[in-house]
């Protein structure tokens, strides 16, 4: 597989000097190494500040979504690789208005491990933070341990929602995390991969399938899958994909949902709106009413050719906060 790079050791950075170059009245790239990406305009005083972070070869997951109304500032490490303890720091103390910060990211364990240590170290100088874990990923374990689920494409939408919180006149810290906790129980996600991609310093596929073959449930970084075998229509792959979600997560007729069809990278618009035909007929079939869709490219893995399918179970509240106004680079509302 070929890329568009120069030296795979710079790739990273050449990266980010591009996505700020590209939108500066969004971006500013902060922190000793150059890893944090946070807002333009500085913290906004006395709003209670969201930050977040993750490995590379996700955009526009994680420094794609800092803007308004979504989060503030974000820890970027290396292709597939988490954040570093001194840019998870960097990245909460570019975001902090007074109001305290929440630490919101996917539940990997390198992670978790980096950020509690930064909320540590900054509790001991008396800022207040909290910590918000999205586990979505149904593949990935059972509900019954729910807690060793991975964060994937659902952290998209509690972004949005815990963001329009934090934009809140008045909104404190336990009001925001309250609402982001929320949004991540009502996620649920699960992907399918027909082709690798390929870590740019690894210069190798992450996995191996056969030209006629896919996975479903297969993990953003290459995680085992629930089953491998010979390659689906689109349909057949939706319904398997759609019944899963809707028995994992008790959705009952009469509910209303929003619905992400997300590249994995590699597939074209065009298959993604194939999902979505069958998804949202199918919801429909089943007496669900689908709010605020979304189509494309919002959290990816490289090159990876492979989709996912979100479900976000609304209640009035999430389903109002979804709605209000958002704006970065990747997602306006």
């Amino acid at each position: 597989m070929k890329k568009i790079l120069n030296n795979p050791s710079d790739y990273v950075d050449e990266m980010l000097d591009g996505l700020c170059l590209a939108h500066p009245e969004y971006y500013a790239r902060l922190g000793e190494a150059g890893r944090v990406i946070a807002r333009a305009g500085g913290p906004r005083q006395g709003k209670v500040a969201i930050v977040s972070g993750g490995g590379s070869g996700h955009l526009p997951l994680f420094t794609g979504y800092v803007g308004d109304g979504f989060i503030d500032a974000c820890a970027i490490g290396n292709v597939f690789a988490g954040p570093s303890i001194g840019d998870c720091v960097a990245a909460m103390r570019a975001a902090d208005g007074g109001a305290g910060v929440l630490r919101l990211y996917g539940n990997y364990g390198g992670d978790r491990m980096n950020f509690d240590m930064a909320g540590e170290l900054l509790e001991l100088e008396a800022m207040e933070t909290t910590t918000v874990l999205v586990a979505d990923d149904i593949a990935s374990a059972s509900r019954a341990e729910r807690h060793k689920r991975r964060g994937v494409a659902g952290l998209v939408y509690v972004y949005k929602i815990a963001g329009a919180k934090a934009d809140q006149s008045g909104a404190t810290l336990a009001e925001v995390s309250r609402v982001a906790q929320k949004a991540a129980l009502a996620c649920g996600s699960i992907g399918v991969a027909l082709a690798p991609c390929v870590v740019p310093e690894a210069r190798k596929p992450t996995f191996t399938i056969d030209d006629d073959e896919m996975e479903m449930g297969m993990g953003i970084h290459g995680e085992p899958g629930i089953w491998r075998g010979k390659l689906a229509s689109a349909d057949t792959m939706a319904a398997e994909m759609l019944e899963r979600l809707c028995a994992d997560m008790d959705i009952a007729r009469g509910e209303r949902v929003s619905v992400l069809i997300n590249s994995l990278g590699a597939i074209p618009l065009e298959e993604l709106y194939i999902l979505y035909r069958y998804v949202a007929r199918e919801l429909a079939a089943k007496g669900l009413t689908v709010v605020a869709p979304l189509v494309g490219r919002y959290a990816t893995s490289m090159e990876m050719s492979g989709a996912s399918i979100t479900l976000l179970q609304l209640d009035s509240e999430l389903e109002q906060l979804l709605g209000r106004p958002a704006n970065c680079p990747f997602w306006r509302v």
